[in-house]
């Protein structure tokens, strides 16, 4: 079914179907932003805005609620909260940072706490060889060096650097270096 627009209210959601296939979105009239998402079995109150990072529009979209755990007027009040957060540049999916090195290493790990991570949870109790585990160790902090301390996320949101950093890789140790 195609998404619809119209204005959310407990009866109007009550008489939109549940989808037949995949999913659809009845979209507020009255407050932009806000919407619910049917599915095949349930309707959740969402919302969804954007903030703008660094001239990059990022989509924030939150589940509020299920549909019958909150009323729409609860729904919408809660949603004109998170839209406000969100117009003021603040992604409201974010834990609080009181304890912001702490929330910084878990949420986002560096390569160098990935590779460690790695090397003990997987390759040890696979009981891979020493061999092949200075193998790996050599590869990470001889070619990535520079990115050891790099946040995993940093490296994620730019594609194009480990594309770069593969044909890096490939010109000056060759493509079996590369790809491993």
């Amino acid at each position: 079914m195609p998404d619809t627009r119209l204005a959310l209210s407990d009866r109007a959601i009550a008489l939109l179907p549940l989808a037949s296939s995949g999913q659809y979105f009845a979209r507020d009239t009255e407050l932009p932003g806000f919407a619910v998402l049917i599915g095949k079995r349930s309707k959740t109150f969402v919302v969804q805005g954007d903030i703008r990072e660094c001239g990059q529009r990022l989509s924030v979209r939150m589940k509020i609620a299920e549909v019958g755990d909150l009323s729409t007027q609860k729904a919408r009040a809660r949603a004109k909260e998170i839209l406000g957060k969100i117009g003021k540049g603040v992604d409201p999916r974010e834990k609080k940072r009181n304890q912001e090195d702490d929330q910084q290493t878990i949420a986002s790990p560096t390569l160098r706490q990935a590779w460690e991570r790695y090397r003990d949870a997987h390759m040890k109790r696979k009981g891979r060889s020493d061999g092949t585990i200075e193998n790996y160790r050599d590869h990470v902090e001889r070619l990535m060096a520079d990115w050891l301390d790099e946040p995993l996320s940093v490296l994620g949101n730019d594609p194009a650097l480990v594309t770069a950093r593969h044909d890096t890789i490939t010109v000056e140790n060759g493509p079996y270096i590369a790809n491993g």
